[in-house]
């Protein structure tokens, strides 16, 4: 597996979350997308906190996005569940672009916000990292 932090842990208001990142999926099978949430008090959504969140993809790091059929939960975040974890799985084995992210994640207005992040984990890959260094990790104990 390889994980990469798309958008790092944050507190948000009534806005777009900061550090929109993308993953670079060439060479791997499937892509879990984690929205991991901490206190809220405001929706969680894309592009605005009414509309679900989503994964897009595109060919290239800065071309224009497009919305993966299917890869979308089936509503926004609502501002009651603090403490959640929501997963968008991928099968890369489909017709997907190189580039995938979550479709700017926004925070809806709140007394406080949103606390989130976002975390994309690729696995099943054609030929895996032997170490801690190519999944992406600090350090890695196998026990």
């Amino acid at each position: 597996m390889k994980f990469v932090i798309l958008t790092y842990p944050q507190l948000k208001d009534d806005g777009d979350l900061l550090s929109n990142n993308y993953v670079d999926c060439s060479g791997w099978g499937h892509l879990r997308v984690l929205i991991i949430l901490g206190t809220i008090d405001a929706p969680l959504g894309s592009t605005a906190e009414g509309t679900a969140p989503y994964v897009e993809q595109c060919d290239t790091v800065d071309g224009s996005y497009t919305k993966v059929t299917d890869a979308e939960l089936a509503a926004a975040i609502a501002n009651t569940k603090s403490g959640k974890v929501y997963a968008i799985d991928v099968k890369l084995t489909k017709n997907h672009k190189r580039f995938l992210r979550l479709n700017a994640p926004h925070a809806g207005n709140g007394t406080n916000g949103v606390n989130a992040a976002v975390v994309g984990i690729l696995s099943r890959p054609e030929i895996g990292p032997k170490n801690a260094a190519g999944q992406e990790l600090e350090e890695h104990i196998t026990a």
